[in-house]
């Protein structure tokens, strides 16, 4: 039996802005079903968990962590949730702030909850024989494990560290002025934590930990390259014997379309018949005029790494079509800007919905025949899998997680979508017009299709079973 602790900023249902939260929301229990596994998480307690769960969150006690000359409160909560212990660390000075991440004191917030998932092991009894941080916001715990716990006290000594990118993007950077005021590290440390005359978190995390992974076997190797490692190829090149990609999975009991309630109505691979009522709902709670025409969605955040600015020089072009085109998300001004625009122009064919509604998001993915994810990058992307499930055809430019999942129909033994591989606006509408056309010509082989990738089995179930022989090879 393996004891694992997952450390992570979010995880669904408790606190989540997007893809992490959904990964730390299911992997767990999903290796936890793959065998006799003590899977635990750590994660902050957030003011605006929802009460349903908080009220039922158990007190263990508490304790002060020292960071660096400060002492500070830690409260130590524990909740159990499809059969995985979370526990919660409470602090509100830092942790009671009106969003997850953004904050101007971030570095010192999650320097604090590193520290903190180390310090309470002994309080909550668990030693584990696997640490695995997430992304940079955990990124300090692997290096706090390693240069500091590890050296002083043997009970850490054996903990072996997985540190899995989410994003490469974000790769919590600061100035060295926080090195020992805030982050409590030794002058010996800089060197594990300097890149470009600045402390990074990741790259400390990277040289630090015993095995790295990524959330795509593609994006893997594409971090091997300047063009997508936002400047850390060097240190993953050095470190690329550590270096894996497992391909994410989604919730299929949360996305389902058979059973989801948030929806207009249920339908399943079997009988679609559903999904028209899905379609004719949100067409009129949106104003939409009430037509049997290809509806395309983009549910993201609104970024130019999302390939946003190719719908830009396409828009209009697309517009010509007799589609109608639905966006959900938010994000940069520009882009938001542009689908409101888009909108005003075209009412009877585009609606621009500037905002983060998760309920929202599966009334769409149920009512859409075509989805569009043209990322410039995407490290693996849950959208192409959820979009998949509501039996939403999708669009997906060939990169990262996006190539590993989705293959185009023309491919030989056929496909799950409709891909274009240069990064190009011609080469996205060429894909969404084959997409349109068949819809618009060949109804009963678009039916299949969407019957077909309904059926494709994007759960969690392969991905557990290649982290476990990732930490079995970790002995």
């Amino acid at each position: 039996m393996k004891k694992i602790l997952y450390v992570a900023g979010e995880a669904l249902p408790f606190a989540s802005s997007g893809g992490l939260g959904d990964v730390i929301g299911s992997l767990p229990a999903a290796l936890s079903a793959e065998g006799d596994n003590d899977i635990r998480v750590v994660m902050p307690l957030y003011a605006h968990i929802d009460d349903k769960y908080r009220s039922k969150f158990e007190y263990l006690g508490n304790r002060f962590v020292q960071l660096s000359w400060r002492s500070l409160y830690c409260g130590i909560f524990k909740y159990i949730h499809k059969g995985v212990t979370f526990y919660f660390l409470d602090n509100e000075f830092y942790f009671k702030r009106g969003s997850l991440y953004g904050e101007f004191d971030d570095g010192e917030r999650f320097a604090f909850f590193c520290r903190a998932a180390l310090e309470i092991l002994p309080d909550i009894d668990f030693f584990p024989d696997i640490l695995h941080a997430h992304d940079w916001h955990a990124a300090l715990s692997v290096i706090y494990l390693k240069q500091c716990y590890a050296k002083t006290d043997d009970r850490y000594a054996n903990i072996k560290a997985v540190f899995t990118i989410h994003n490469i993007q974000y790769q919590g950077q600061y100035g060295f002025d926080l090195l020992g005021d805030v982050f409590g590290l030794m002058a010996w440390d800089k060197e594990i934590v300097e890149y470009n005359n600045c402390i990074n978190l990741l790259k400390g995390a990277i040289v630090c930990a015993d095995a790295v992974t990524t959330v795509s076997p593609t994006y893997a190797k594409e971090i091997l390259s300047p063009k997508f490692s936002h400047g850390l190829d060097n240190v993953l090149n050095n470190f690329s014997f550590k270096l894996s990609g497992i391909l994410n999975g989604i919730d299929r009991d949360y996305y389902n379309p058979s059973k989801d309630k948030e929806i207009f109505a249920n339908f399943s691979s079997r009988n679609t018949d559903g999904k028209q009522l899905c379609k004719s709902g949100l067409q009129k709670m949106l104003g939409l005029p009430e037509r049997d025409v290809p509806m395309i969605a983009v549910i993201s955040r609104l970024v130019s790494h999302k390939g946003l600015d190719l719908v830009m020089l396409a828009g209009d072009e697309l517009m010509k079509q007799d589609v109608q085109f639905v966006v959900l998300g938010m994000g940069d001004k520009g882009y938001e800007d542009y689908f409101r625009s888009l909108s005003e122009r075209y009412p009877d064919k585009c609606k621009a919905l500037i905002t983060y509604n998760r309920d929202l998001s599966k009334q769409i993915y149920s009512a859409a025949d075509i989805f569009l994810m043209p990322s410039k990058s995407e490290p693996c992307g849950l959208a192409q899998m959820i979009c998949s499930r509501y039996g939403t055809v999708p669009v997906i430019h060939e990169t990262g997680g996006l190539y590993d999942s989705i293959k185009d129909i023309g491919n030989v033994g056929g496909g799950n979508g409709f891909t274009f591989a240069a990064y190009s606006a011609y080469e996205m509408l060429g894909s969404i017009y084959r997409a349109v056309t068949i819809y618009n010509e060949d109804r009963e082989f678009f039916e299949k299709l969407r019957k077909k990738v309904m059926r494709v089995d994007f759960s969690w179930k392969q991905s557990a079973r290649s982290y476990i022989e990732l930490y079995k090879n970790l002995d």
